[in-house]
């Protein structure tokens, strides 16, 4: 459902991806974890193109783009394919609840406003904020910004959702309900890849983790194997650092 191949980017002289080659079934829920500047934001950038890699070769669905042939309808596809929930929200200050989670529907996908409303307040409903469409982004707390951010990457009905840190600019009381609304969407069998620092969300939501570092996959399995028996030295020292109450030998 979804190939990487031999992916790499660099920014100047660093090189942030190494050649990547990660494998996707449909309905997979992956967690990408890894250290700060390990490549794992610029690994979600380069699958939906924000970011051009440099070489290498990404699939979503029946969508193919070769880093050296590029072209601009084949990123559009690509792009239709996937949606984006970023750290930082993305959301349009001047425009209510209702009205972002409805502009992509109009303005990409091209589904009439009465439709689009109605998927807009469906996805809204499913986020737990039907009593809030016509709040401004201004009047709500991270938690529900984050949260108006999943409905508007549900309501493009993806193959894939990419999230990125969905909780890491939020106070810590409001992380939990952020995470409770993606663990509820993992049980739909909606694919999605989450970069995150949350180790217990990312061991129990996920069928697979992947442990990044220094732009490169060190190491990937299920999550009972790569938090109780991990095989890599790297991936034991990062998580004796992030899970302190589990027990590694280096």
């Amino acid at each position: 459902m979804i190939s990487i191949s031999n992916l790499h980017k660099k920014f100047g002289k660093n090189e942030v991806l190494k050649g990547i080659n990660i494998q996707i079934d449909k309905g997979d829920v992956i967690s990408i974890l890894g250290p700060s500047g390990s490549g794992k934001t610029t690994l979600l950038r380069c699958l939906n193109y924000l970011e051009r890699p440099d070489e290498g070769t990404i699939t979503i669905d029946d969508v193919t783009i070769h880093s050296k042939k590029v072209h601009k309808k084949d990123v559009y596809q690509l792009r239709r394919k996937s949606a984006m929930v970023f750290q930082s929200y993305n959301l349009f200050q001047h425009k209510t609840v209702l009205q972002n989670v409805m502009e992509g529907l109009v303005i990409v996908q091209k589904v009439n406003v009465k439709e689009a409303r109605e998927i807009a307040l469906e996805m809204l409903k499913k986020v737990g904020l039907e009593q809030k469409v016509d709040a401004y982004p201004l009047q709500l707390s991270g938690g529900q910004q984050q949260r108006v951010g999943i409905a508007r990457a549900l309501a493009l009905n993806p193959e894939v959702i990419l999230f990125d840190e969905p909780t890491s600019a939020l106070d810590p009381e409001l992380v939990g309900e952020v995470l409770d609304v993606i663990r509820k969407i993992s049980r739909e069998g909606i694919t999605m890849i989450i970069v995150t620092h949350e180790m217990n969300f990312a061991r129990e939501v996920s069928n697979r983790v992947i442990f990044m570092d220094d732009g490169v996959v060190v190491e990937e399995g299920v999550p009972n194997d790569i938090f109780r028996t991990p095989k890599e030295d790297r991936t034991k020292q990062f998580l004796k650092r992030m899970t302190p109450e589990l027990e590694y030998s280096i």
